[in-house]
């Protein structure tokens, strides 16, 4: 194959990638549709650089990327793309000293974050993706406004970094992650409302416990419930939630640590603001109510081992409360049973589990390190290895040919 013809070739795979039409990525480029199906044949080359940048620029990837193969397999990694992003956004300090221009339109953040949010519950991660540099940029913006306003620009602030650092986790970026949700903490300091710190300390304890902190996440969620405790007797149901989404990352933290106890006696404070918030509950935001309780219950027990108790409590789960998780934590309870399975040497119960997760979420399964370590692991047993509906998700998660 020519040069030429590889470079047509990456062209056209990145256009998909993308989800652009030829139509669609030839007026991006200011071309016509014959020019573009062209290039993509072969028939036509990009000879000159300032067109190879153009095309590069409108499929968001680096001129590198189009003329090396080297380069087209690091960035067709998943996630790779919105991590490059999302990173870039974090460092760019020079919106914080240089004249920014005309003030953020708060209303229109907190629409866009909302939006936002939204997308990553559906586990429409290449959505959120594209969305959050230009968030993170607005919202580091809107921290320079002064008085009242900055304390709201704080409290969408820390939102913003806590979607940035759940995102990142998804694709295994746990430093980066980290650096996100270190911000969300300042940013909840400078906000100073109960309902900043909670959602700022959930996003700093899942980053701790990513990178194996994770006594100090537990630590740390019990110092801010107990600055928050006073409040809870009066609170709004989106303080219980996120408080109650707080101790539900200390009790994933604590399994991981493989303290059993402490897992239990988080779960059992988080159940408690559940009920308190009744049984129909769920919380717009976060999802908090009784079937995510159960979720992470599930969750806690497949990060302590034991599998067999796992697949017991899940038998409990009703399918009313199943079916009421967004497609995010359906597709994580769906993994998780499929891991609780494996762990029980029940391959075959944990390939139907990681099916129906791929059904509900591709993204979730196909992109994550998690779902496609699973997979691996359910390709390496010998009674699983040779099943079409395992080797179908495989085969779309870009692991076996």
């Amino acid at each position: 194959m020519t040069r030429s013809q590889d470079i047509a070739r990456r062209i056209a795979y990145w256009r998909r990638k993308r989800g652009m039409t030829v139509r669609h990525f030839a007026d991006l480029v200011g071309r016509s549709q014959s020019w573009a199906e062209k290039i993509e044949s072969g028939q036509r080359e990009v000879v000159r650089l300032p067109m190879l940048e153009r095309v590069a620029e409108v499929l968001q990837v680096n001129v590198t990327t189009l003329i090396s193969d080297a380069a087209t397999e690091a960035e067709a990694k998943p996630g790779a793309v919105e991590v490059s992003a999302i990173k870039s956004a974090l460092g760019s300090y020079g919106v914080l000293f240089a004249d920014a221009g005309p003030p953020v339109d708060v209303e229109s953040l907190k629409r866009r974050i909302e939006y936002a949010n939204t997308a990553f519950l559906a586990s429409d991660f290449a959505t959120v993706g594209r969305m959050l540099p230009s968030l993170i940029t607005d919202a580091q913006k809107a921290l320079g406004y002064g008085g009242g306003a900055g304390r709201e620009a704080a409290a969408l602030a820390v939102m913003v970094y806590k979607i940035a650092s759940s995102t990142l986790h998804k694709f295994g970026s746990h430093e980066i992650a980290w650096l996100a949700a270190d911000r969300a903490m300042s940013a909840a300091s400078q906000a100073g409302d109960p309902v900043s710190l909670a959602r700022g300390t959930r996003c700093a304890a899942r980053a701790l416990m990513s990178v194996g902190q994770r006594k100090e996440a537990v630590e740390l969620v019990n110092t801010a419930f107990g600055q928050l405790e006073p409040d809870l007797a009066t609170a709004s149901p989106e303080l219980l939630a996120l408080v109650g989404m707080m101790l539900l990352a200390a009790e994933i933290a604590a399994a991981r640590e493989g303290d059993a106890e402490t897992c239990m006696d988080m779960h059992e404070r988080a159940a408690t603001l559940a009920a308190r918030l009744g049984d129909d509950y769920d919380h717009p935001l976060t999802a908090f109510g009784m079937p995510n309780v159960e979720a992470h219950r599930l969750a806690s027990l497949v990060r302590l081992g034991n599998g067999p108790l796992a697949v017991a409590y899940a038998e409990q789960v009703s399918d009313e409360h199943l079916n009421r998780l967004p497609r995010e934590r359906k597709a994580n309870y769906l993994l998780d049973l499929a891991e609780a399975h494996r762990q029980c040497g029940q391959p075959t119960p944990a390939v139907k589990a990681l099916v129906l997760a791929d059904l509900t979420s591709p993204q979730e399964v196909r992109r994550r390190p998690l779902g496609r370590d699973l997979i691996a692991a359910l390709l390496a047993e010998e009674e699983t290895s040779r099943s079409v509906s395992l080797r179908q998700v495989a085969v779309r998660a870009g692991l076996v040919a």
